[in-house]
């Protein structure tokens, strides 16, 4: 049954045949949960869906697929526009009037559970497997371990994995930089130093500068109260100080070959052809391919010194999601939609479209996902990559400490300044909620 479930877009004949079994069980899932809304076939299910802009023409073919898969039940299906990095906020400006299904970040999952706006999945296990015929577990063993312990809080799933590339690596001009090179920070400067060029990256955001730290042993985390947990400001269980990696820092934002670029504007400066290579994620592949030509490369990210060490950065490792509303009125068929639109069909689907990397494990070990740069770089760093999770506060003192680092406001050699400035740091982000 999994198998066939699996293939609607391939097995046209096969789901026909089953639509109606399927309705006739949906309609006995009511008896299940009450709040699982189901509908006879004669009646039109009204759904709304929010996806990214650039993923709208994607949506429509899939939503006309699940349409095509479901022929015996009619729906009424609104596609919107709805950023996966802003979907919690508007969200929560009103979540029961937000669409039933959508799209959203991984480090967003805690505020959107916490302000009961995710469905809990695993209430509807059991009505889901009557109407999709597969289970919760099916869907879990379909996709990467990691992809599924982001979108389960407590053991209880609340979102189904979509895109497992929402990180950053580096991209790299083979003809200025060496794979050798590339390995390492202090090698990587001299290089573009030599060969008239910058590296970029962006301080000045707490998703990227926060990768020293993770690299250095250092953590955040979540607690219940909704405030951010840190140590940046003491010592590593790997045994470095705060201070030192603040100071490995200062000495990389210092070299005349770097460039700290803006957040949000490193595509522009990709195409500047000032850079031999950059921190980034996926979403500018086409522009480091545009501004490398032949010359176009990426890897996972560089180590770093502190004293006599070499440290692998680890980044901020995100995936991205498709929720529930907890106050759909039609949670049952909106489980069913969220989950067509993640199966492995529909990341094989974003994949061919817009190159977004998968979670599902098949898809994943495609050749054509293997022979994509960009994606194998991810792919490589996630083996370095930390689950961000930090609360609301973390954001504009991370972004302030990081403009700081990239303005030069403290010496690398200045170590009660810097114990200051990150004792702000921790201060701030970890202040409570209010």
């Amino acid at each position: 049954m999994r198998k066939a479930a699996q293939k609607h877009f391939k097995e046209e004949e096969h789901m026909k045949s089953a639509k109606k079994a399927l309705v006739t069980a949906m309609a006995a899932a009511v008896a299940f949960s009450s709040t699982v809304c189901v509908s006879a076939a004669d009646e039109t299910i009204a759904l709304t869906l929010w996806g990214a802009e650039e993923d709208q023409d994607l949506l429509k073919e899939l939503v006309g697929k699940f349409e095509e898969a479901y022929s015996d039940q009619k729906f009424d299906i609104q596609i919107g526009v709805e950023s996966e990095s802003t979907a919690k906020d508007t969200i929560l400006t009103d979540v029961e009037a937000a669409a039933d299904v959508f799209a959203f970040a991984s480090d967003q999952i805690y505020d959107l559970q916490n302000a009961g706006a995710l469905a809990d999945l695993s209430e509807y296990d059991e009505a889901f497997q009557a109407v999709a015929g597969k289970s919760l577990d099916d869907v879990k063993a379909a996709n990467s371990e990691s992809s599924v312990e982001a979108a389960t809080i407590d053991g209880d799933m609340y979102a189904f994995p979509m895109a497992g590339d929402n990180s950053y690596f580096l991209y790299y001009d083979s003809s200025v930089v060496s794979p050798e090179d590339a390995a390492s920070w202090d090698s990587l400067l001299a290089a573009a130093e030599e060969g008239g060029k910058q590296v970029g990256m962006v301080l000045a955001s707490g998703w990227y500068n926060a990768v020293f730290f993770y690299g250095a042993g250092f953590t955040t985390d979540l607690n219940d109260d909704g405030t951010t947990a840190m140590d940046w400001n003491g010592t590593s269980p790997d045994g470095y100080t705060g201070v030192q990696v603040t100071e490995a820092m200062l000495n990389i934002a210092g070299n005349p070959a770097f460039m700290a670029i803006a957040d949000g504007d490193t595509s522009n400066q990709i195409a500047s052809g000032d850079l031999c290579a950059v921190v980034s994620g996926t979403w500018d592949a086409q522009a480091a391919q545009e501004a490398f030509g032949d010359g176009y490369a990426a890897t996972k990210l560089p180590s770093f010194t502190i004293g006599e060490d070499q440290v692998q950065m680890k980044s901020a490792f995100g995936y991205k999601f498709v929720g529930v509303n907890a106050y759909s009125e039609n949670i049952g068929w909106a489980a069913v939609l969220a989950e067509f639109l993640t199966n492995e069909e529909a990341q094989q689907a974003r994949f061919e479209a817009r190159e977004i990397g998968p979670t599902n494990k098949v898809v994943v070990e495609s050749d054509a996902v293997k022979e994509n740069l960009a994606i194998s770089a991810a792919i490589e760093q996630s083996e370095f990559g930390v689950i961000q999770r930090v609360g609301g506060k973390y954001w504009d003192p991370a972004k302030t400490f990081g403009e700081n680092i990239a303005q030069g406001k403290f010496a690398a050699d200045d170590e009660e300044e810097i114990q200051k400035a990150l004792d702000t740091l921790v201060e701030g982000i970890t202040a409570p909620v209010e």
